[in-house]
Formats: C-alpha cells, sequence, structure tokens
C-alpha cells in the first residue's frame, strides 16, 4: 500500500513512525514533511494548504490512502477533494472539520446541544466588544474565531489586558482574518485534559489521556505556545471522570455533529477542564494534537492504520483499538527565543541509537546535514512502566541530543508527579 500524510511536524512525524510499522505498507510520501522525516517517508515538496497541488501528485502516484494531519488543509477540505479522486482518507471533511475552524460554530454548537462548556459571548464588532468588558468577569478569556496556530486565545487577568487583545485580534489583526469574529467566554478553573479519539461518526473511542504543556518556561511562565511538552496517562483523568465525559460530552459532540449534517469521521480532540462543576469543553480539535500524539501514539498497541481505515469505512465497532497500561513522556526542545522569533539552520546531532525516540518536527536537510528549521524542533519520547522513569529516561535522552541555541522546559510532568505522589 502507498500511504501520504500531509503535514510536516512532529505530530505527523509520529503518525508516520506507526503507519511503518503495518507490514502491507510499501510506501509512504510525506507532502511536505521536513528533513527529519527523510529515513521515514520519501518527502514531498508541495504544501500542506496547496489542494489542487496533493491531489494531483495523489492521483499522479495511486495513492491507497491518505492521512490529513493538520488543521488547515482539513478545513480547507482537503479530505473532500481527494475523495472526490476516488482516494481514501483519514480526517474528517471541510464541513465538519469547521468544529476547529470556528470558535463561534463549535460555542454555539455546544450550546444547543448542551454540552458543558463555558458562559461566552460573541463578536462582531470591536466597540460592543470593548463595551461588553466594561462589567465582564475577570480573569476573562478572548479567542480569535478562526485557526490562527492553536495560538488564537489570550487569557487576560485584568481589564486593560482584556481590551488589550480585543483591539489587537480585531483591529490589529494579529491572527489575520481569524480576528474578525471573537468570542469572550467565562475563565475556568481546574486540571486540563487532553482527550484524543477516533470516530467513524457513530462509535466513539477515546484514546489514552494525556496533559499538555503550553507555556514557554518552567512553572508554567512565559508565553503560550503551541506545547512545549506532554505526558500520558493524565492522572487527573480517573475512571469516573472517562465516563461522565463519554456520556454528557463525547457521545453528545458525535449526535450533535450528525444532527447538523456535519458527520465527522478521524481523530477528533477534546480540550477539557475538570472544574469544580464537572468536566466542561474548552475546545475542539479536528485532528489529531501536536504534541499530544508523540506520547499517546507510542503507547498504540494496535495498528494504527487499520483503525484509520476503519474509521474511514464505519467499522470502528468491530475493530480492536488497544493501549498499553506503560507511561509516556515527551519532552520538546525548541529555538531559543520561540515562540516569538528565533534563528534557523543550527546542525543537530542526534545519536543513531535513539533516533525512535525523536519526532522531528521543525528540519531541513542539507548535503546530509539536519539543520533547525522551526521554533519547536524535536520531541523526544521515552515509554516506561511508570510515570516517574518515563519523565527520567525522556529527559536522559534529551541530554544526548545537541544544536546551537536548543532549549526546553525542565519541569515536564512535574505536576502530574506530584498528583500520583499525594
Amino acid at each position: 500500500m502507498k500511504i501520504m500524510v500531509v503535514g510536516g511536524g512532529g505530530r505527523e512525524h509520529a503518525i508516520i513512525k506507526k503507519i511503518k510499522e503495518n507490514k502491507e505498507v510499501t510506501e509512504i510520501f510525506a507532502v511536505p514533511g521536513n528533513g527529519g522525516m527523510a529515513k521515514d517517508a520519501t518527502l514531498v515538496d508541495i504544501g500542506a494548504k496547496d489542494i489542487e497541488k496533493i491531489v494531483e501528485f495523489a492521483v499522479a502516484n495511486n495513492i491507497d490512502y491518505a492521512v490529513v494531519a493538520p488543521d488547515d488543509p482539513l478545513v480547507l477540505g482537503c479530505v473532500d477533494a481527494l475523495e472526490e479522486k476516488g482516494i481514501p482518507c483519514f480526517g474528517p471533511k471541510g464541513n465538519a472539520a469547521i468544529i476547529e475552524g470556528s470558535k463561534v460554530f463549535s460555542k454555539n454548537l455546544m450550546k444547543k446541544y448542551g454540552i458543558p462548556t463555558a458562559a461566552y459571548e460573541v463578536f462582531n464588532d470591536m466597540e460592543k466588544a470593548l463595551e461588553y468588558l466594561e462589567t465582564a468577569p475577570i480573569p476573562t478569556v478572548i479567542k480569535a474565531d478562526g485557526l490562527a496556530l492553536g495560538k488564537g486565545v489570550i487569557i487576560a487577568n485584568t481589564r486593560e489586558e482584556a481590551k488589550s487583545a480585543v483591539v489587537s485580534m480585531m483591529q490589529d489583526k494579529m491572527f489575520g482574518t481569524s480576528g474578525d469574529n471573537i468570542v469572550i467566554e467565562e475563565f475556568l478553573t481546574g486540571p486540563e485534559v487532553s482527550v484524543l479519539s477516533f470516530t467513524d461518526g457513530k462509535t466513539v473511542v477515546p484514546m489514552i489521556s494525556s496533559m499538555d504543556h503550553k507555556r514557554a518556561g518552567d512553572n508554567d511562565t512565559g508565553l503560550n505556545t503551541g506545547g512545549m511538552g506532554t505526558i500520558a496517562p493524565n492522572p487527573y483523568y480517573t475512571r469516573a471522570v472517562a465516563e461522565e465525559c463519554m456520556e454528557k460530552i463525547f457521545l453528545p459532540t458525535i449526535d450533535a455533529m450528525n444532527k447538523e449534517g456535519r458527520t465527522f469521521k478521524g481523530c477528533l480532540y477534546f480540550g477539557l477542564m475538570l472544574t469544580p462543576n464537572g468536566p466542561k469543553v474548552i475546545e475542539y480539535n479536528c485532528r489529531f494534537g501536536d504534541p499530544e500524539t508523540q506520547v499517546v501514539l507510542p503507547l498504540l498497541e494496535s495498528d494504527l492504520l487499520t483503525i484509520m481505515k476503519a474509521t474511514t469505512n464505519g467499522t470502528l465497532s468491530e475493530t480492536e483499538v488497544k493501549f498499553s497500561d506503560k507511561s509516556a513522556c515527551c519532552v520538546i526542545m525548541a529555538s531559543k527565543g520561540y515562540p516569538v522569533s528565533y534563528e534557523k539552520g543550527f546542525e543537530m546531532n542526534i545519536p543513531e541509537e535513539i533516533e525512535g525516540n525523536v519526532y522531528v518536527a521543525g528540519a531541513s536537510l542539507k548535503e546530509g546535514r539536519l539543520l533547525t528549521n522551526g521554533g519547536r524542533v524535536l520531541g523526544v519520547t521515552a515509554v516506561e512502566d511508570n510515570l516517574k522513569d518515563a519523565v527520567k529516561s525522556s529527559y536522559e535522552l534529551v541530554k544526548q541530543i545537541s544544536f546551537d541555541n536548543a532549549f526546553y522546559r525542565n519541569d515536564i510532568g512535574a505536576k502530574a508527579l506530584a498528583v500520583l505522589e499525594d
């Protein structure tokens, strides 16, 4: 089988490595991929948002199955375009990917179908938004409606911060047209949990829970990033919480999308907060999270490609989805200055014997040398019998890797370990 994976980050590298385990796979194409994937896939120099060229390539190369991993091409209808040419895909069609593509859509969906989430108001007029903030409870959360590389959310601790966020989104276009509409919502408190799930539009199978670390610096300081590390499973996500989420959030979301004529197939990501009033949805993503994928997929014992095809074919209820009872930790190695500005082009040294533990997010390949080419550069993952050992092993691996201007958090997993020790 010839497989095409659309995307070029650490998430896609994790997906490719897992798909490679299937014996029927003869070739994997990464579109566009990155230099660090060259040993695992054939790189194709087509941008992930260039739907027309992606489809042309897939048809010309007789692709048997495509995995569309990032949010942008999903929202732009990449799955629709490929399926029109008879190429089966993992991922939702454009009309279902809107669950991530529009915060306004997803908030209204939850309100309509009684899915627990933060109270909110929607604005397309900056003056009205600023007027509302004169009396809104503080802290508050300001969200750009559209996609913003996972960074379109600002938590404002003062009224001034809240107003500044609105102006930067709606007037200064910090996130482009994504800020034409904004959501101002209630600030929730409680532990955060990420739950990725496989779904074929009827059945929903949650994967192992995980905990992301969004802030750039230790002890959750610094700017929000796309994620500086993850652990799995998340100790806050108990069996009782999982059952409540299935009953009140997961199944109702799938049912709601069906009732709206937007059947969702693929990976639906639930960003949850376990509030004093029960679990609530912070956000939906229409795809695998990054870097959650780098701890969740290493714990998957069943065949990933078989599960993906079952979501496409509507046979998920008959398909084995089994996870290990071990623990995983992923530490992101980034370029100093991320997420604002950083230099690129530094050579990486990754010992060959640990390459299996490394997911490359931002790299280019020049004359056989692997060079840094992004803010988040590598995800380094270890799997062990318990979380304490997984964290320890992950940092031991990190210390074996070097490149100029590298930085990483030193406390990935610390919060989870504190919970387990209580």
